[in-house]
């Protein structure tokens, strides 16, 4: 049930007046700051010949580790969400400068299996396509026909399925 956390002496007072001293290891059951994380995933999407394509990444690690999923990573402590889904696209697929518009959040529970993880999700449209080049903890970085991903049932890390078909309404 809960972890030990070593309280700062008033905190710890507020918690359980007088049974320990102050600062002393207790359990608490109750987060006084959930730990969590930041993520910002972006769904990029461009026609080809009239065929609506989304770049994906090929997942080189786990969880999730060969699977397809959109671009994104961790929020680093200092960064700006915007900022963050731009240099994620940058560094998994070479992708720079690209407007990016923030669609939404997902946070369930068990998104991610590492731990409590809430993703920003972000939306482009690029009038071309530009040759995306792997990197960082992507293994491979594609062009994919949308109508391809959601016909083969094609399932994607994480709950980016989601965040497609979102992306998607969110272009008519």
């Amino acid at each position: 049930m809960g972890e030990f956390y070593r309280l700062p002496p008033t905190v710890g007072a507020r918690i359980s007046r007088g049974t320990r001293p102050a600062g002393s290891l207790r359990r608490v059951t109750k987060y006084l700051y959930p730990p969590f994380s930041v993520t910002a995933d972006v769904a990029v999407f461009c026609t080809v010949d009239g065929d609506l394509q989304v770049l994906l990444i090929r997942r080189g690690k786990d969880p999730y580790g060969g699977c397809w999923a959109l671009p994104g990573g961790f929020v680093d402590i200092d960064e700006d969400l915007d900022d963050a889904a731009r240099r994620e696209l940058e560094e998994e697929t070479g992708l720079s400068g690209i407007e990016v518009r923030q669609l939404g959040a997902y946070g369930a529970p068990d998104r991610d299996p590492r731990g409590r993880t809430v993703s920003i999700a972000y939306a482009a449209v690029l009038p071309t396509p530009v040759e995306p080049t792997a990197g960082d903890d992507a293994a491979a970085a594609v062009w994919r026909s949308v109508a391809d991903v959601l016909a083969d049932g094609e399932c994607l890390a994480f709950d980016h399925d989601r965040v497609l078909q979102d992306a998607l309404a969110s272009l008519a």
